[in-house]
């Protein structure tokens, strides 16, 4: 048995006794409660996610853990009121000349029970990447509720549209990490990430993303967008969901190319231009749903939103959020950013 399902297998088993409590109980039927979509607020703070589901005969699932993409889980268990997920992360470890010589798979636990209402209270069990140990933490969770049907965008109504860039400055937005230094610049009408270059072999400095000073529900959004070679940015509605932002010309459809719904959502085809070029992306957002126009192709049709995406702002789909541009992933600019908001 590999040294990486070892460590699951006794997350797991350590993690059921504790659920268990008296010793030589035996579990009751699965609560099957823990169906569902979770939003989560992770122990650092930021947003996660979690989906439990019931396959054919077995439990499954996937989870979001701030950053990055939406991932399936290593294993999903219900155990009486218990709930015992892990998820596994490669770890890299370097030589002193910073080579990676091999690559260990560290599996963690996540225990979680049911609160009151829709709450959700958790614990991760995770090993130390030296090994000397866990670190354990609390945090919670909200069951999301069930997705509406989609809405029929014939009958929506948009409100007066919003200049959300003015052209000449930064009048209306800021640093969303104002510790973090802000490399936004406006040039001629443009809005531009500017990230200093670093010598090869060296890592990126990180600069600022940028988001409005308002904060919107539901609306539509017509921005344009200029993606250098290589280069990485998004637009994230509400602080929320990312759609994807990033010089994927030529390449095969996938969730993290240019209009996707970061992740979750692959565009229906491909219609993005070279890299350099200005590009048109026209948004809209309503009741969880999501449409996406990139350069006059229809590429997402309404599509249900799962949960947030990796970087966003909190887990909370119902409160009202900025629009943020992301600006620590390379250089990027945008111009004539209008949101027309729906009118209730």
């Amino acid at each position: 048995m590999k040294t990486s399902r070892v460590v699951q297998v006794v997350l797991q088993l350590t993690a059921l006794v504790v659920a268990l409590g008296s010793a030589g109980r035996l579990a009751a039927a699965p609560n099957e409660a823990f169906l569902g979509r979770w939003a989560l607020t992770l122990p650092n703070g930021a947003a996660g996610w979690l989906e439990v589901r019931k396959e054919k005969g077995y439990y499954d699932g996937a989870i979001l853990w701030g950053g990055g993409s939406v991932l399936p889980l290593s294993s999903v268990v219900i155990s009486d009121d218990t709930l015992i997920v892990t998820r596994t992360n490669d770890v890299p470890r370097k030589d002193a000349a910073g080579k990676v010589v091999r690559t260990q798979q560290f599996t963690e636990a996540i225990t979680a029970k049911l609160g009151e209402g829709d709450a959700l209270k958790l614990t991760r069990l995770a090993p130390k990447l030296n090994g000397t140990g866990y670190d354990s933490a609390e945090f919670a969770g909200k069951r999301i509720p069930a997705l509406p049907p989609r809405p029929d965008l014939s009958k929506v109504k948009f409100g007066e549209p919003i200049a959300l860039f003015n052209g000449k400055d930064l009048t209306g937005w800021k640093a969303k990490e104002p510790n973090v230094e802000s490399a936004w610049v406006v040039e001629a009408g443009v809005l531009s990430n500017r990230v200093p270059k670093h010598a090869p072999g060296t890592p990126a400095k990180r600069t600022a993303n940028l988001r409005t000073e308002r904060e919107f529900e539901d609306f539509n959004l017509k921005v344009e967008v200029n993606v250098p070679d290589g280069s990485n940015s998004g637009v994230y509605l509400k602080g929320i969901y990312e759609i994807q932002v990033v010089d994927s010309f030529g390449k095969a459809l996938d969730s993290h190319n240019m209009g996707a719904l970061y992740s979750r959502v692959t565009p229906s085809s491909a219609a993005e231009k070279k890299a350099g070029e200005w590009q048109t992306m026209d948004i809209t957002l309503v009741d969880r749903h999501v449409t996406v126009v990139l350069n006059g192709t229809k590429i997402i049709d309404n599509a249900a939103i799962q949960g947030c995406t990796g970087g966003a702002m909190w887990s909370d789909e119902f409160k009202p959020g900025p629009i943020y541009l992301q600006g620590d992933h390379g250089s990027v600019s945008y111009r004539n950013l209008v949101l027309r908001p729906v009118v209730k």
